[in-house]
Parts: structure tokens; C-alpha cells; sequence
């Protein structure tokens, strides 16, 4: 299988942060395949530069089925699904929930993509407390139905995991191969995900990834930019630490390592991946850098203090890993893919919403 020879792309979740970006990043890459310059280009200064700002122009197409839109570049076509069938500008696409495991089985049937790219979830991390069994029919079950009719029809799959099936106990950055301990129904309904699509013998890729965030969408990074606007102060949690991790930088690298896989014909590089920048910070450094990247950038008028407090001084229903950093460092050998600190993929992200010049 070639990424370039005429193979069908279907990505899940399409509307959401990560979907979203995969449209753009695997379009990107059928007419650039070079590895390395999407991920991480060096200025002079060194620093690592990621994501820029112009996007190259698709062409959108009927799919093949009648049904909704198909993208082609070159010789692939990557479909895109929502749960309700439409794109966010309103163009129809493919109607997928995988909540439902009739409709999901006849959507594969009816567009029998060689590759998934499952970027859907239950992703309501406290309401998942409260709705188990919806939280699990979503984030695990229907893997097994994905991994089940891929392992039948010789396709592949792509699944995007998290750092919540681990405890955040641990004091070194997490490896794949460490042991796995959920602390939320969220984290156990992810892990349940991993172990349906792995025990049905389809090829797979894994990337479990954490503290995800971008230009658009519900996330932390727009969060705090309404919240630095409006107030002059703000508490945020100090003692959860993490690598922040772009949106667009998971689409990169998940676009970079299935050019690369999908041309491997040995399923050596299947399994589990941990997928996030480099660095740590806690919320509130996070925050705190937002805030000052935001003023530089003409977003924020000024930059709000910012007080440290305890998890216990801000309860949730679900319990968060207190630490998140995740070791990159098998994705990293096994696709030679180099990834930013957080600090610059941030600088990027704030590029993509900097003000752009007035007439």
C-alpha cells in the first residue's frame, strides 16, 4: 500500500480539533511528502519554527458513492466524516457516529477506505463520570468495530489515545510500554479502545497524545485569551504538569508517519505511539505564557496576573493525571520525525491568530 498510489482516506471526526487539521496536513503532504520541513523548520536563531500559515490550495470533488465530499490529491482521496454529515462551512460529507455500529459498518462498507484515521471521541471528560456506558460505547467499542471490518477488508486504522490511561504517579516522562492505570472512567473507556482495536489483528497505528489545543475549537489556549480579556486576574492550576501539544502538529506527524507506514509493507512499526512537543509546564505556566504571547501578538490589550493554586482548590468530577509527560522517543526513531518544544509550537499557534495587515 502507497500513499500516493491510489488509496481511500477516511478521517472520523472531522470537525474536531484534530480531524480538522488531518484534512488540511494529509492534502499537504500527497503533494510534499519531504518529512521534515512541515514539521520543523530552524530559523537563524536556531529556535524551532512550526506550522506556517499559508495553505496550499485542494480540490474538492464528489466521492465516489455520491455521497457528500471526497478530496484528491493526486491519486488519493481523503473523505472526511462527521457525526452529522456536514462540514463546519456547511458542505456535506460523510454521516458517521460511532455510536451506532450498524451505521458505522454500512458507512465503511459503502466507502471502503484503505486507511481510517479515527479522529472521533467521547472526549466530555467529567460528563464521562456520569455516562459511562455512552463514554464506552464510543471510545472503546467501536474501535472493535473499526478494527474488525479493517482486519476483514485489509484495511488500516489510525487511532489517537491519551495520557489518562496512565495515573500521572510517575515522575519520568511515560513510555509506551510502561504500565497503564486509568483514574477516570474517561482514561478506562481510551484504554478499552486500545485493547478492542489491537485484539482484532488489523494493522494499526496508535498515538496517544495529551493536552491538545489549536486556533479554533473549545481548548485551554482559547479558554484563557476570553478569560485574559475580560479579568485581571486569574487562578490557575499548578501542580498538573504536561507537554501542551498542538492540533496541527498531532495532524503533522500522524500525516509524516502514515506516508511512511503505509508504504511498509512489514507490520514492524505497528503499535502504540506517544505523540506530544517536547518540554513540561504546569497550567499555569502555560497560561502564563499564553498571556504574554497573546499581548506580543496584538491579542491581548494586556497580560493578567496569573495565581498559582492546588488541584485540590479547583475539584472536578473526574481526577486528572497530575503528571503527563509522555517519552517520544520511539516515535521519533521509528519515523525519524523531529518534534518542536512547546514553547515554539505555541509561538505557532498564536502566529495563526495574530492580526493580519490592515489596508
Amino acid at each position: 500500500m502507497n500513499m500516493r498510489d491510489g488509496i481511500k482516506v477516511l478521517v472520523t471526526g472531522a470537525n474536531g480539533q484534530v480531524g480538522h487539521e488531518l484534512l488540511r496536513a494529509l492534502g499537504d503532504i500527497a503533494r510534499d511528502p519531504d518529512p521534515h520541513p512541515a514539521l520543523r523548520a530552524k530559523e537563524k536563531d536556531g529556535v524551532s519554527r512550526p506550522f506556517s500559515r499559508r495553505e496550499k490550495e485542494t480540490v474538492v470533488n464528489p466521492s465516489p458513492v455520491g455521497r457528500g465530499v471526497g478530496v484528491r490529491v493526486r491519486d488519493r482521496e481523503i473523505i472526511a466524516a462527521t457525526r452529522s454529515g456536514r462540514l463546519e462551512d456547511g458542505a456535506a460529507c460523510e454521516a458517521i457516529d460511532l455510536a451506532d455500529f450498524d451505521g458505522l459498518t454500512r458507512a465503511l462498507d459503502r466507502v471502503a477506505p484503505d486507511v481510517i484515521i479515527n479522529a472521533a471521541a467521547y472526549t466530555a471528560v467529567d460528563r464521562a463520570e456520569d455516562e459511562a456506558e455512552a463514554a464506552m460505547r464510543i471510545n472503546g467499542e467501536a474501535l472493535g468495530v473499526l478494527g474488525a471490518w479493517a482486519q476483514r477488508h485489509d484495511a488500516r486504522v489510525v487511532h489517537y489515545s491519551t495520557d489518562y490511561v496512565f495515573d500521572g504517579r510517575a515522575t519520568a516522562p511515560y513510555r509506551e510500554g510502561d504500565a497503564t492505570h486509568p483514574v477516570s472512567v474517561y482514561g478506562r473507556t481510551k484504554l478499552a479502545g486500545e485493547g478492542a482495536l489491537r485484539d482484532n489483528g488489523a494493522r494499526y497505528l496508535i498515538f496517544r497524545t495529551a493536552w491538545v489545543y489549536a486556533a479554533r475549537g473549545h481548548n485551554f489556549m482559547r479558554t484563557m485569551l476570553r478569560l485574559g480579556a475580560e479579568r485581571d486576574q486569574l487562578c490557575v492550576v499548578d501542580d498538573q504538569v504536561g507537554a501542551p501539544t498542538p492540533a496541527r502538529l498531532v495532524a503533522d506527524v500522524t500525516a509524516q508517519s502514515v506516508e511512511q507506514w503505509t508504504q511498509d509493507e512489514t507490520a514492524t512499526r505497528d503499535g502504540v505511539y506517544h505523540l506530544v512537543a517536547t518540554g513540561r509546564v504546569s497550567w499555569c505556566g502555560f497560561a502564563g505564557a499564553i498571556f504574554e504571547r497573546a499581548q506580543r501578538a496584538g491579542l491581548l490589550d494586556r497580560v493578567p496576573s496569573v495565581a498559582a493554586i492546588r488541584t485540590a482548590d479547583y475539584p472536578t468530577k473526574a481526577t486528572r493525571p497530575a503528571f503527563s509527560v509522555l517519552d517520544t522517543t520511539k516515535l521519533r526513531g521509528a519515523f525519524g520525525i523531529a518534534l518542536p518544544n512547546w514553547q515554539a509550537a505555541l509561538d505557532g499557534v498564536i502566529d495563526e491568530l495574530r492580526p493580519g495587515p490592515t489596508a
